[in-house]
């Protein structure tokens, strides 16, 4: 049997949903990427359940696809996907990774330019060749150029809600070796940026060797890149870089605050320690004329020699929170633990991988008061959306699961598409019939500023619309966000009471942190959603956190922290 990994065995499978998109086949690459998505989600190893002859009873996995899946572990390929290269021209799934293009695209780029890779395709951007193609043009080159731009450089970093399992997995493994003392992630994942490099890991340790041994030697990786007596650094079989020191017991609170960063933060400390003809370090805080050391045992104790309240790591980014923290007025910021419930939620009736029942229970472990379906409106075929029926037909079955669970409430809810032009795709009679209406921008990305500006807010003052989803539209690492007068956006919204979310998919968490600072200014209340489309994706939540942490956002701006009957009050349902 294979060491395979889940995230491996659904990268085949995406692959497969690519290569028979571009053959033109139906149907099948849906299936293809919705099983991909739910084995790259799951929470144990796919290997075990296929160990205990299960691999069918997970959602959306057929007797087909089920099959596939047991060559993967058993072999380590699959021979469908080699057949599948050799029919097609090598590089189209290469080139389908820039945005904006699609397979269509793709094949003819190759079949009229001979273009197999990304390098080519930039050559012939460049030399002006591809706006010659009908159906492309000069702003597609500058599109694919831009494109182009963004995928080389998102090859350099690893989302966050990809990278943060695999840390504390490595994090869990190093503190059950009992050869470490205390231990803690830090650098840019424990500030919890939305895209990390690599991630670093502070441990102490009576037996630093044995550390390192134990570390350089997990299953997870692949090549050591240095070994030392108090740091090593390896490469993870996905290519993600990991760093380990080991420092001694009474410097762990300064390494710890200096290894979390950011860089700009940290000068800022250390001109305050200056100005008191102090010294920081990484080895701690001294008094520059007797080297006397002022305080590096705990973090906390480094703040509050230079006069400040402990900065909590998201906000360390030198974005006004240590003048802020002089003054004795830094946010409380909203906890991990106060959502109470989750308003975007998909399920089977759109392109969701489970019922609704199933969503809710999972809901339920999650310790949740409350959770809001809100599957795809007709618009958005690719996705199976609602018609105008569809919505009805789901209110009844909420009913009917209301009226038997306990714990939980289940509101009616769906996602509507907005048009070019700012129109919803069901009718208000529709709309007002429902909890939750989340509106949201699935398509013409590329508007103007000024059009996709009124397009939002046409949504914005329609009388049921109750947030606006992802509201930039963007893609982390593949698609830019729109233009759009996101001021002008927080301005209207909160003057009608409408919201706007924190999509808290990995490759979205949009608004991003930057805009969540800004909506503070206009008083505009947030929604943290998951957008989940697996029971598995309800944990990103804990990522919509995270980004309005580090958006500076206390408990009182996010709605999804108040319980039922103040939430329900809220959306006038």
């Amino acid at each position: 049997m294979s060491k395979i990994k889940n995230s491996e065995i659904s990268a085949i499978l995406y692959e497969m949903a690519d290569l028979l998109e571009i053959k033109g086949v139906q149907f099948k690459p849906r299936a293809y990427r919705r099983a991909a998505q739910t084995i790259e989600t799951l929470p144990e190893d796919v290997k075990l359940i296929y160990e205990r002859g299960e691999l069918q009873k997970i959602p959306g996995i057929g007797s087909s696809i089920a099959s596939k899946i047991q060559e993967i572990i058993e072999t380590g390929s699959l021979t469908y996907l080699e057949e599948l290269r050799e029919e097609l021209p090598q590089g189209l799934r290469e080139l389908m990774e820039i945005e904006g293009l699609g397979p269509k695209s793709a094949l003819k780029l190759n079949k009229k330019l001979k273009i197999s890779n990304i390098d080519e395709l930039e050559s012939a951007a460049r030399q002006g060749k591809i706006r010659e193609l009908e159906g492309f043009g000069k702003k597609s080159e500058e599109n694919i150029l831009q494109s182009i731009e963004m995928y080389r450089s998102a090859q350099e970093r690893f989302l966050l809600g990809y990278a943060l399992p695999i840390a504390k997995e490595i994090e869990k493994k190093l503190n059950e070796s009992k050869v470490v003392g205390r231990i803690s992630l830090a650098g840019s994942i424990r500030r919890r940026k939305e895209t990390v490099s690599d991630i670093d890991i502070l441990a102490t340790s009576h037996e630093p060797s044995k550390t390192m041994n134990f570390f350089t030697q997990l299953s997870e990786v692949k090549r050591v890149l240095a070994k030392g007596k108090t740091k090593s650094t390896v490469v993870l079989t996905n290519n993600l870089q990991v760093d380990l020191r080991v420092v001694e017991e009474e410097s762990f609170g300064l390494t710890f605050q200096y290894f979390t960063g950011s860089k700009e933060h940290n000068i800022r400390l250390r001109e305050l320690a200056l100005d008191k003809d102090w010294k920081l370090s990484e080895y701690g805080l001294f008094d520059k004329s007797t080297n006397k050391k002022i305080a590096g045992e705990k973090e906390e104790g480094i703040y509050e020699a230079l006069g400040l309240n402990c900065i909590e790591p998201e906000l360390r980014e030198n974005r006004g929170e240590i003048e802020v923290a002089l003054e004795g007025k830094l946010p409380h910021l909203i906890e991990y633990g106060e959502v109470k419930g989750d308003l975007h939620v998909h399920t089977v009736w759109s392109d969701g991988s489970h019922s609704i029942e199933d969503m809710a229970e999972a809901a339920k472990t999650l310790g949740y008061e409350y959770m809001a379906i809100c599957d795809h409106s007709k618009t958005l075929q690719i996705a199976h959306g609602l018609d105008e029926e569809g919505p009805r037909k789901q209110i009844k079955e909420i009913e009917k699961l209301n009226r038997r669970m306990e714990g939980l409430t289940i509101l009616s809810g769906i996602e509507v598409n907005i048009d070019s032009n700012g129109k919803l795709d069901i009718k208000d009679d529709m709309l007002k019939d429902l909890d939750v209406v989340v509106a949201s921008v699935h398509s013409s990305f590329k508007q103007p500023e000024k059009k996709m500006t009124e397009r939002v807010l046409t949504a914005v003052h329609n009388d049921y619309v109750n947030i606006i989803g992802h509201p930039t539209g963007r893609i982390i690492n593949k698609r830019e966000p729109c233009q759009i007068d996101l001021p002008k956006v927080f301005e209207v919204a909160t003057e009608l009471g409408v919201f706007m979310e924190i999509n808290a998919f990995p490759n979205r968490l949009d608004l991003s942190d930057s805009n969540c600072f800004k909506s503070r200014d206009y008083g505009t209340k947030i929604l943290i959603g998951t957008d989940a489309h697996h029971r598995d994706h309800l944990r990103y939540m804990k990522l919509g956190v995270a980004t309005a942490r580090r958006g500076w956002l206390e408990k009182k701006d996010v709605i999804n922290t108040l319980n039922l009957r103040k939430l329900k009050k809220l959306l006038g349902s």
